[in-house]
């Protein structure tokens, strides 16, 4: 799958006093570019994914570093790739840049678990997609 990018603003909800954006809003921001991800890479919502394949994305792990701030007003693209892949887990690299320069970079995993809350696979035909 190729590299995804989403793009988004920093609102004034997103910061803190100072208009420095508050460091959680940044899993917002990564959540956001997977969800969109899927949406645009695989052209399926997870209510799709739940009801067609039986497959629910979960955070396992997430390690996240930050080098530098957004603020209030800027435009951020985050970019979303796909590392590593199995048929129960996926490994993304996620970065937030602002002008090309990377601000936060975060490793995240992400569990497979069915509808009844347990360990899943991947289909096979989904897998070949991602």
């Amino acid at each position: 799958m190729a590299d995804h990018i989403y793009k988004t603003k920093v609102y004034y909800e997103d910061t803190d006093a100072g208009g420095i954006v508050y460091y959680a809003r940044y899993l917002h921001f990564i959540e956001r570019a997977r969800t969109e991800m899927i949406y645009d890479h695989l052209k399926l919502n997870h209510k799709q994914l739940r009801e067609k394949f039986n497959a629910i994305f979960v955070v396992r792990e997430c390690n996240i570093k930050y080098l530098k701030s957004a603020k209030f007003e800027d435009n951020l693209e985050i970019k979303t790739k796909v590392i590593n892949k199995s048929p129960v887990r996926l490994n993304l690299l996620q970065e937030v840049s602002k002008n090309n320069e990377i601000l936060v970079t975060t490793q995240v995993e992400l569990a497979v678990i069915g509808s009844n809350g347990s360990v899943s696979k991947i289909p096979k035909d989904l897998l070949e997609k991602i």
